[in-house]
């Protein structure tokens, strides 16, 4: 596979390089089957060697590069106690007693439009009357969650904590100290040498950066495994003003938490799941627009909370089209390449400039998609750029409705979604989508080692899979 997919590129950079370097005018077959014949054997005999051995160099070096293997993964599914219908979060957020009633109906008409259920999870802080978080409060659903979900992790593989060599741990919002991945050092007692790091302030795209973080380290450090764990607080965050722009994240964003043990040793690639085969990091934040289009700050009357600008949408798409337009030559099969660049030669080469730009099917290369749910008019809009079906977008659209905005975790909530279903095959590819302040998206593709057996799953759909997909009202979110 390998090396066709390289020889593909091969010829095509040959073809385009003659097509180039000849006027368009003057070029033909015909000229190119005249300058063959012409050549001496020697020449194509020395040439044919040469493209051999750069060949074999690119086959050898590409083999030579350290995989990294993802063994398992486990999502946090909360207690009961903890979850919050439409009607209880309304009932809090009267009782809270600083909203007006423009807020709090405001409020109501987000939550009906959200994409979300009745069976999302918020904290106990947040459901308490009085309304009082504190400092206390935060570390329980930090620990809650953390623990809870690198306990199941663990009683899924047989690894010990003593062989975790690398650890990382994202959280946005919530940074105490010491830190969370201290509180983890300490709950596991992982090895004193151990490298450990604390990621903050990235926003929902945090999972695939600590991802790339990991794989990054473990192609430095042999035999290792490196535990990655995504965890949002929103037991300090919940804003009590009144600016309608700083209200909606109240509505969206639920109590979720994931963690994955990845793994760059060849033995184990007999017992993973996954291989990581692209990781593709975009960040505008150099553009002012996007930089400033989620921002943690305060309201007039000195209350915190994220506002959302209503040019969101427009700078998630942006950085959308320029996350593709990195990923795409490394996932899409030669066909959707040839087909792009024909476009663009068209309209460099040929002045069609009134020509649409051509947009590659992502559904040759890709299986699955797992894009973060971070609300009913984020899915619309990937949904709409990408050309993806209802049946590409379930997941994400069942995770939203679950589970609610989990921030980072939302897309291993949607592949542990894909599995509950039987739908993950041995080649599958999974595109993992993530959107985050800054503004950033970034993307993370893996290869499917082997079938997930459903049956043989531990993971937060498996009790109730049976009722999912359905149905969600198609109203368009305000």
């Amino acid at each position: 596979h390998l090396l066709t997919h390289n020889m593909h590129l091969f010829l095509l950079f040959l073809l385009l390089t003659i097509f180039i370097s000849t006027k368009a005018s003057d070029f033909s077959f015909k000229d190119l089957f005249d300058y063959c014949k012409n050549v001496q054997f020697e020449s194509i005999r020395v040439i044919t060697n040469l493209v051999i051995l750069v060949l074999i160099a690119i086959i050898y070096f590409q083999n030579q590069r350290c995989r990294v293997y993802l063994l398992n993964f486990s999502c946090y599914k909360p207690d009961d106690s903890y979850k919050c219908s439409k009607q209880k979060f309304m009932l809090g957020s009267n009782a809270i007693g600083t909203f007006t009633a423009e807020s709090i109906e405001f409020q109501r008409m987000i939550l009906e439009k959200s994409g979300l259920g009745e069976d999302t999870y918020l904290p106990e802080a947040l459901s308490r009357i009085p309304f009082n978080p504190c400092m206390a409060d935060a570390r329980k659903e930090a620990e809650g969650i953390m623990f809870g979900t690198i306990d199941e992790l663990f009683a899924k593989i047989n690894v010990k904590p003593k062989d975790i060599g690398i650890l990382v741990v994202n959280c946005s919002v919530f940074t105490p100290t010491p830190s969370l991945s201290a509180m983890v050092v300490n709950r596991y007692k992982l090895r004193g040498n151990i490298m450990s790091y604390n990621i903050g302030g990235m926003g929902c795209s945090a999972a695939v950066i600590s991802l790339e973080l990991a794989q990054n380290l473990l192609q430095v450090h042999k035999n290792s495994y490196a535990l990655v764990v995504s965890v949002e607080c929103v037991t300090l965050n919940s804003y009590t003003g009144n600016e309608k722009s700083m209200l909606v994240s109240n509505c969206l964003f639920r109590l979720g938490g994931s963690a994955i043990l990845l793994s760059n040793k060849r033995s184990d690639k007999c017992r993973s799941k996954y291989e990581l085969v692209h990781t593709v990091r975009t960040h505008r934040g150099a553009d002012d627009k996007s930089f400033a289009s989620v921002t943690q700050k305060e309201d007039s009357e000195g209350k915190i909370g994220f506002s959302l600008s209503k040019e969101l949408m427009i700078v998630a798409g942006d950085a959308l089209k320029a996350n593709i337009t990195t990923l795409g030559p490394l996932v899409l099969p030669i066909s959707e390449k040839m087909l792009f660049v024909g476009n663009l030669i068209a309209k460099k080469l040929f002045k069609m400039r009134k020509l649409k730009p051509y947009i590659p099917d992502f559904k040759l290369a890709i299986e699955h998609f797992c894009i973060h749910a971070g609300g009913k008019t984020v899915l619309d809009g990937v949904q709409k750029n990408l050309a993806l079906t209802e049946w590409h977008m379930e997941p994400s659209r069942m995770t939203l409705y679950r589970f609610g905005n989990t921030s980072s975790t939302s897309i291993w909530y949607e592949l542990a979604y894909t599995e509950a279903k039987g739908r993950v095959k041995r080649g599958d590819r999974v595109w993992q989508i993530a959107f985050g302040s800054g503004f950033k998206c970034n993307s993370a593709v893996w290869r499917a080692l082997r079938s997930v057996n459903p049956a043989q799953e531990m993971n937060p759909w498996m009790d109730e899979i049976q009722s999912f997909p359905v149905d969600v009202p198609k109203e368009k979110c305000a």
